[in-house]
């Protein structure tokens, strides 16, 4: 996959881990004459940083940041972001338009799958993870419905495989994976190229959530072991992978792809 395009790139998530990462490095590769990157996240502040990194190596960029609560998102929020960042553009200026749904918590891992069962904290839960991804994207497909499509979505082994105390995290991002195959195999491919990015185990505050959280203390020993002996990944080598995994372009859409394959 050629990265080097005009592109409109969408990073949810972006004001700190792997988001904030995968804006700057994406940022560095796409052509910088007439591209957008838009970054979405909770802390005003911290997306700044992220625009300032970016604008420091592409200043002919455009950046806009959006702070907002993906508890409370709607579509029309979504749709207002999009209509405000594309203003006096056309889609079809751009060669590509990529998102990243990567925005997400872990949700409460000192609960076991037993305790989960109050139906407003589910759903502010499944609204953070889930419903507001699913709404961001069915607006970015309604805009960009005639240009190329890269749609990522940052999956994790446990979409795939039960870890004890996680059944928050576990469920939703079963069901995000499971979404966005089922987008994969709707939508034709030379259109609209689908990827479930597995990154890997990350030095970020999430893992460190786990850590100290989870009530089971065997996984909580085995996030403090591998951050104690330095064996966790950094989000600047996981995104690096992910750059590499785009270019080489050896996956179908719709594909679970993990740092370790």
């Amino acid at each position: 996959m050629n990265l080097n395009q005009r592109t409109y790139l969408l990073v949810t998530g972006a004001s700190r881990g792997i988001g904030q990462e995968m804006a700057q490095q994406l940022a560095g590769h796409i052509n910088d004459a007439g591209s957008v990157v838009v970054l979405l996240g909770r802390c005003e502040l911290q997306l700044q940083k992220t625009k300032a990194v970016i604008l420091g190596d592409r200043p002919k960029l455009t950046v806009h940041t959006y702070s907002l609560e993906l508890a409370t998102s709607k579509a029309a929020d979504f749709a207002r972001i999009l209509d405000e960042t594309l203003s006096g553009r056309e889609c079809k200026e751009f060669e590509r338009a990529i998102i990243i749904h990567n925005a997400g918590t872990l949700g409460d891992t000192s609960k076991h799958a037993h305790e989960l069962g109050d139906i407003e904290i589910l759903e502010q839960y499944y609204h953070v993870n889930f419903f507001s991804a699913l709404a961001l994207n069915r607006e970015f497909m309604r805009v960009f419905a005639d240009q190329c499509k890269l749609v990522v979505n940052l999956s994790t082994l446990a979409a795939l495989e039960p870890f004890s105390s996680m059944a928050y995290y576990c469920t939703v991002k079963a069901a995000r994976e499971m979404y966005f195959r089922v987008l994969a195999l709707e939508e034709t491919p030379a259109k609209t190229l689908v990827i479930n990015y597995a990154p890997g185990v990350i030095d970020t505050q999430m893992t460190l959530q786990v850590q100290s959280e989870s009530h089971d203390p065997a996984l909580a020993a085995a996030f403090r072991e591998q951050r104690e002996s330095k064996t966790m990944l950094t989000p600047q080598q996981t995104v690096l992978k992910f750059v590499q995994i785009l270019q080489a372009q050896k996956f179908n859409s719709g594909d679970h792809v993990d740092y370790r394959d």
